[in-house]
């Protein structure tokens, strides 16, 4: 079996976006590569067309091999829920949940199972395995149960690199220490380092490199410049890094960070509107005057409802959307705009009921079966006869208050599925379960125009592609980025 391993000297260290330029710039030379990470944590997640849940990131790189994403791509998902337990998907469907002291004892051998078996499938059918690590494969107190990164490599005898994040400092005693931690076979594995997120003059770095390479005995094989590129993120502390990145733009939207938030990458779209300045906000800080606020999704609606209410926010959303503010509550957040929220089974945790914002009439009940599937629906606002194309992942049914008066219910569905979603008539108030929803260049550009004409700003086009066609360009140039930046050679099956 063929492969690439790329493993980390810490967690963000930039093994997703290495990972991703590796199977853009294989593709482009003709080798038929797939992603894999056999186990990975992550609240960002994506849905395939089979309906299996796997992370957001190895869709990316799928799409930036140029196929279809699919559950061998990441056999396990871990999704953190809170007091130290995580939802356990394996092989794209929900396993279960469990504690992390309980995890390895009970999903050890089928989560090793799972990956072996999705590593032969893959090798069926593709030249080339890029394989990524999570967090560091030196951890000595987990390395005995680590699933995901030396294992892997060894199991696959792949040629590996290390990538070290240099912006944060430290980064050769990282590279060192972490090289002084692995087994001799697996550190023969390690073919090559790479140095990520270089800022300043190259030639300042070179005896560094020297030093770095005759200590090790293995080569630098890149120094990656630091790069302002918006690349999907793969966890809520990557939001740090997003902050006011780039000026501010004609409008502004807000996205209120959840404690559990998930799926925050449906908002890279809004990131790449020039006019558009999106700013994350922490829940005890205040609101101001932005154009419209996003209330995301979240893996513990219940708990992320609490902590909105105990911290103020809760009062702050709802006296701004009572001063004609915009909200709209994507999958957990449209959830959180309800009358309330039930989890009478414990599903989500230790918390059983919550009242929500009250200003949507929806109640929600958590229920073990979890809906994950594509869809393709037609938009009724705020532009009538737009194609809609996303994701669910949700576990709970939300079901619309029936008023007695039903001619005069001043809400309306957001598509031709009345339960993905409803506005209210003034457009003020929006709430649906549509991951994806603003990859959609002509029903986004709808939903800014109608923010821009409240400040009295002229709409911008809407005949625009779909945020794929941004995405292919932004894969193209980290693939440059690397190209031409990383020497292949020694890790490339001959």
């Amino acid at each position: 079996m063929k492969a690439i391993m790329v493993v980390g000297t810490t967690s963000h260290a930039g093994k997703s976006f290495l990972c991703t330029g590796l199977c853009r710039i294989l593709a482009r030379k003709g080798w038929r590569v797939t992603p894999f990470k056999g186990q990975n944590m992550a609240l960002n997640a994506y849905v395939t067309t089979s309906g299996g849940e796997i992370g957001y990131a190895q869709a990316v790189q799928a799409w930036a091999a140029g196929i279809v994403p699919r559950v061998e791509m990441n056999p396990i998902l871990l999704k953190p829920q809170g007091n130290m337990t995580s939802q356990v998907i394996l092989k794209g469907k929900v396993a279960g949940t469990t504690k992390a002291a309980e995890y390895y004892e009970k999903y050890f051998e089928p989560g090793w199972s799972a990956i072996k078996q999705s590593l032969t499938r893959l090798n069926l059918e593709f030249d080339l395995v890029v394989c990524e690590g999570a967090g560091s494969p030196a951890e000595i107190n987990l390395k005995h149960r680590d699933l995901t990164n030396m294992r892997v490599a060894q199991y696959l005898n792949a040629p590996t690199l290390l990538v070290v994040d240099i912006d944060r400092g430290g980064a050769f005693a990282h590279v060192v220490g972490t090289l002084e931690l692995l087994e001799p076979e697996e550190r023969s594995l390690i073919k090559g380092i790479v140095i990520n997120k270089f800022r300043g003059m190259r030639s300042l770095l070179d005896s560094g490199i020297t030093w770095l390479e005759k200590r090790t005995g293995i080569p630098v094989l890149g120094v990656i410049p630091w790069s302002s590129q918006i690349f999907p993120a793969e966890d809520s502390l990557d939001l740090l890094d997003k902050r006011d990145r780039k000026p501010r733009g004609e409008i502004t939207v807000t996205v209120i960070r959840l404690p559990q938030i998930s799926n925050f990458t449906d908002f890279d779209p809004l990131e790449a509107e020039p006019s558009v300045f999106l700013k994350y906000l922490d829940l005890n800080d205040s609101i101001g005057h932005p154009d419209a606020v996003i209330l995301p999704g979240s893996k513990t609606t219940i708990s992320d409802l609490i902590a909105l209410q105990k911290s103020g926010m809760a009062r702050k959303l709802q006296d701004y959307v009572a001063a004609g503010g915009t909200i709209i509550g994507i999958c957990g957040g449209y959830q959180m705009l309800g009358q309330k929220v039930a989890d009478p089974d414990g599903l989500e945790g230790e918390n059983e009921y919550c009242q929500g914002l009250n200003l949507l009439p929806v109640s929600t009940l958590v229920t073990p079966k979890k809906i994950t599937r594509q869809r393709q629906v037609i938009a009724r606002y705020p532009q009538g006869g737009l194609p809609v194309a996303g994701y669910e992942i949700h576990q709970g049914s939300t079901q619309i208050t029936k008023p007695n008066d039903r001619e005069h219910f001043p809400y309306q569905p957001m598509f031709d599925d009345y339960n993905l979603g409803i506005v209210n008539n003034s457009q003020s108030v929006w709430g649906c379960y549509l991951h994806g929803l603003f990859d959609n260049g002509p029903w986004r550009r709808a939903w800014l125009n109608k923010l821009r004409h409240q400040r009295g700003l002229a709409s911008l086009p809407t005949g625009v592609p779909d945020y794929r066609e941004q995405r292919e360009t932004l894969l193209d140039s980290i693939a440059d980025l690397l190209e031409a930046h990383l020497n292949l050679k020694p890790v490339l099956p001959g």
